[in-house]
């Protein structure tokens, strides 16, 4: 197990350098010159010898593996430059807003494990049942609405005619309800199906059948053996959702005003605010590997099988 996290801390490094060499790449070959990106977003006139004199300051002027090595050498500090709109430091302004991300997208994924994980298992074990039909409804319309409509809907019906949640804004749990909601329904709608799916294929396993014959309570068939082998797909999903839901919530933030990191990168698109893009870039790339990390631990801990499949590879 040790040896399986080593390797799997050790694999980030070649992501970490890729996405390194991508967003300087991009940077470089980009139509946009940050130096006339950051003089717009600062309201200066540019003229020749400050571009000349900020291409300089950025090092911009430098060769491009230069410039690649240097970002590596100033990021692995956890210098990710100065914003050129709040002309502050990117990682103060990035941690100021994250948490209300993690917030947002950890109520998401609890209301959505809460509702998808008996749904899903209640409409594989009663097949064609009205629950069964239910869900397919509820995957339907959490997979075919898309997440601003389906913010705008509940901020007419919740906030502007019963007036029961706020409309825009942080601070308390109620707050949190819509956009929480509106990012948890189309995970609801893929989770559910995911466990339905597995739950139906584990029915048919020789292992059901076994411990049928061997006397076992049916429940306890149904909750010790078919649902945590059926669960298994649905925490992979989990784990490809945790990162876009950290990183991808610039919709929902954008809808609700809400103030996390992915409507400060929208924000830093409109501005052209570089080395707040370049930041986004990398946390994603990080994030996104360490959710899967986390979910594989997950995986092998439910399913033993794994961890002997691991071992036998090493």
């Amino acid at each position: 197990m040790g040896t399986y996290i080593f390797k799997r801390l050790i694999s980030i490094i070649p992501v970490f350098l890729l996405a390194t060499f991508l967003t300087t790449g991009m940077i470089h070959l980009s139509p946009v010159d940050p130096a006339e990106a950051y003089l717009a977003a600062a309201h200066i006139q540019p003229t020749d010898e400050i571009l000349e004199q900020k291409r300089h300051e950025f090092g911009l002027d430098q060769p491009f593996l230069i410039q690649y090595v240097n970002s590596i050498m100033k990021i692995c500090q956890l210098d990710f430059g100065i914003s050129y709109v709040s002309n502050k430091p990117v990682l103060d302004e990035v941690t100021l807003r994250l948490p209300a991300t993690f917030q947002l997208a950890l109520g998401s994924i609890v209301i959505a494990v809460l509702v998808s994980i008996p749904l899903g298992f209640l409409a594989g074990v009663k097949k064609n049942s009205v629950i069964d039909h239910f869900s397919r409804i509820l995957s339907f319309l959490g997979a075919s609405i898309p997440s601003f409509w389906l913010g705008y809907l509940f901020i007419f019906f919740f906030s502007v005619k019963l007036d029961l949640f706020p409309v825009e804004g942080i601070g308390t749990w109620q707050h949190l309800v819509l956009p929480s909601v509106t990012l948890a329904l189309p995970l609801i709608a893929i989770y559910t199906r995911l466990l339905r799916a597995s739950v139906l294929e584990n029915l048919q396993q020789p292992y059901v059948l076994f411990a049928r014959t061997r006397g076992i309570n049916e429940k306890t068939i149904m909750a010790k053996h078919v649902l945590r082998i059926a669960i298994s797909p649905m925490i992979t999903g989990l784990g490809m959702n945790l990162g876009k839901l950290l990183t991808g919530t610039i919709i929902v933030e954008a809808v609700f005003s809400w103030p996390g990191f992915g409507r400060y990168f929208i924000e830093a698109i409109f501005n052209r605010d570089i080395p707040v893009i370049q930041c986004y870039v990398l946390i994603a790339a990080s994030l996104f590997i360490l959710s899967n990390l986390l979910v594989d631990l997950i995986q092998m801990y439910i399913d033993p099988r794994i961890s002997r499949k691991e071992g036998q590879q090493q």
